[in-house]
This record gives C-alpha cells, structure tokens and sequence, in this order.
C-alpha cells in the first residue's frame, strides 16, 4: 500500500511539500504533515517532481462568523433542486441545498421538512 492506498488506485504524486535540505548529493529531506509520519522524509531526487504553481487553482477566501462559544452553524445559500424519495410505505420530500462556504459542487440533499423548521426565511 502505497500512502494509505492500494497501489493501483494510488496516485503517483501527492501534494507538494517544503525542501528542509539536500541530503548528500541525491537526496532531499522534506517537510511531512503528522499524517505521513509512518514515512520516512528523505526521499530520493528521481522521486521528486518540480512544484509549478498554477494561478487558476487561487481559492476564494470569504471570512467565517464565530460565535461566542466558538461554534458555527453554516447556513443555505439557496435552493437547488426538489425531490421526493419514496420508501416502503411513505414519501421524504427532499431538497438539494447550496451551503453557505461550500461550492456549488458540494451541494448536499436533506429532507425539506428539517431545513423548513431549521430555515422557514427561505420558504416565504
């Protein structure tokens, strides 16, 4: 298992990570995050790949409100799509949600009835 994935469906290089030094003549040490700590952090030059930064991959920083208590309830955006999923012996009506600080392809169905009494300013 290569980085916690079967070898198949692993990708051959991961996110780029900080150069701390060069190690002899072919060799880097690099900084790793605490959940690769099962790996050694000296790595051979053949097995590194230059980072190109890429100036469309610029995220979109919008700032979270916090609350007293240090907890934050993220709140729809809007409404995307409406469905009712049927089981056995009764219908869910639900609802695709767009979340507040989510993308719009991180849309998440819920039932429309918890939203409706979480969020009625939503539904007029």
């Amino acid at each position: 298992m290569r980085f916690g994935k079967k070898w198949k469906l692993s990708s051959r290089f991961i996110e780029p990570f900080e150069v701390l030094e060069k190690v002899g003549k072919v060799a880097y040490r690099l900084a790793l995050p605490p959940s690769l700590s099962n790996v050694h952090d000296v790595f051979y030059v053949s097995l590194l790949r230059k980072f190109v930064p890429d100036p469309s991959h610029v995220l979109n920083y919008e700032p979270i409100e916090v609350e007293q208590d240090l907890t934050y309830e993220e709140k729809p955006m809007k409404f995307f799509d409406r469905k009712e999923k049927e089981l056995r012996n009764k219908k869910i009506s639900l609802v695709k949600v767009v979340w507040r600080s989510s993308n719009i392809e991180e849309m998440t169905w819920e039932r429309e009835d918890e939203i409706r009494s979480k969020y009625p300013e939503f539904f007029g």
